[in-house]
């Protein structure tokens, strides 16, 4: 079996300025094709993801889409930016190899869990993520953005009363008017003003939801490490799960803050291989590894470094915030992994944003996922969806 060709493709959403996939098919000439998502689809440098995935598909023409472990080190080996690279040969990475993994499922006719070594669980334990964005209905763009204490808790309440047990909130993000708040604000020594608001939102949500159900404290970095020192030890009280991504990780500053926080640390959606988790494991500055599929070399690095957390005894939820292709690829990763915690589900998978992008949107029940059991994946992107791409480009 070769591969063909590849499909590269930027798809459009409903507001695609908030989120704007970025695909790839690979075909091959037994007539078998996978899907495979980069993982830069919002911030800034979506279209580099894109013309890195198209850079990398000229690679893999001809080749057998079997043998995914050669693939893989091609990329990374003999792209000169691929060894130490950072999110945007990752993510070109990831796609290719996402879609490999699909292939081979489909070939073998097995969900892709099988050939990472079978289910560890018959069900993922998950929990609604962002509640700051709002939890509306699904397929409904409309969200309450949560400004003050009591905005947060009736989140939260959404979600516990769909039977989720977890939740993850930032709630550093904005200031007591709704106004976002900016890196000035945000790092330096946290004013007690700010420290106050936020206390309050962390109090109003612990007080809603009761003691029986976890909280995560989101903080996308944001902060440097002597706030989020500040942050983590206001929030031991409160009996946070953990406490996601305190600080732009860096291994010394990693250390201050663990030295001084006794709050579970979670980290890893700005760490892209196995080889820059390597000292934070070593070091054990991460209690919860957040690799993202999507940005992270694909499903063969993350597993990877799945593994490598093992072995230091650290648990993994899988970081997922792309379309809902993503979510099957991160569940199929974590059903087969003995160290898996907690799945992530973005509020994005639930808005119309993630409509008319894939065959299959998955949802959990009760705050648990099922693991997909068809061939593959178990899921791909529309047709329609690729016919009406923002970007689209065919190499062979």
């Amino acid at each position: 079996m070769k591969i063909t060709k590849v499909e590269v493709f930027r798809l459009p959403t409903a507001h695609s300025e908030m989120n704007s996939p970025i695909g790839c098919r690979i075909h091959t000439d037994a007539g078998l094709y996978g899907d495979g998502e980069a993982g830069m689809a919002y911030g800034v440098g979506g279209d580099a993801a894109y013309g890195m995935v198209c850079e990398l598909a000229k690679m893999v023409i001809g080749m057998d889409p079997m043998q995914i472990e050669l693939i893989w080190n091609k990329m990374y080996k003999s792209t000169f930016w691929g060894q130490n690279g950072g999110p945007v040969v990752f993510s070109g990475i990831a796609a290719i190899d996402v879609a490999l993994w699909d292939i081979k499922g489909k070939y073998l006719n097995v969900p892709c869990y099988q050939l990472l070594g079978g289910k560890v669980r018959d069900k993922l334990r998950t929990y609604a993520s962002q509640l700051q964005f709002g939890w509306g209905q699904v397929g409904v763009s409309e969200q309450v953005w949560a400004i003050t204490p009591q905005d947060y808790a009736d989140n939260a309440m959404l979600a516990v009363n769909e039977g989720f047990d977890a939740i993850k909130i930032d709630f550093f993000d904005r200031d007591e008017q709704g106004k976002p708040l900016n890196f000035l604000q945000q790092t330096g020594f946290i004013t007690p003003k700010n420290l106050k608001m936020v206390e309050a939102r962390i109090k109003a949500v612990r007080e809603a939801i009761g003691d029986e159900v976890d909280i995560i404290m989101e903080n996308h970095s944001t902060p440097d490490a002597i706030g989020a020192v500040q942050l983590g030890r206001l929030a031991e009280k409160y009996g946070i799960m953990a406490f996601e991504e305190p600080n732009t990780p860096t291994v010394q500053s990693s250390e201050y803050i663990a030295k001084y926080c006794r709050v579970p640390i979670a980290n890893g959606e700005r760490l892209f291989s196995r080889w820059q988790y390597a000292a934070y494991f070593k070091q054990n500055l991460i209690q919860l590894a957040q690799p993202d599929i999507g940005n992270g070399g694909g499903i063969s690095e993350v597993k990877k470094v799945a593994d490598m957390a093992y072995a230091f005894d650290v648990g993994v939820q899988v970081h997922v915030a792309g379309s809902p292709l993503a979510t099957n690829a991160a569940l199929h990763v974590e059903a087969a992994i003995p160290n898996f915690t907690i799945h992530e589900h973005h509020v994005c998978n639930r808005m119309d944003t993630s409509l008319n992008l894939t065959k299959y949107n998955l949802q959990p029940i009760n705050g648990y996922f099922e693991i997909p059991e068809l061939p593959g994946l178990g899921n791909e992107f529309l047709q329609s969806a690729i016919d009406n791409a923002l970007l689209y480009k065919v190499i062979e």
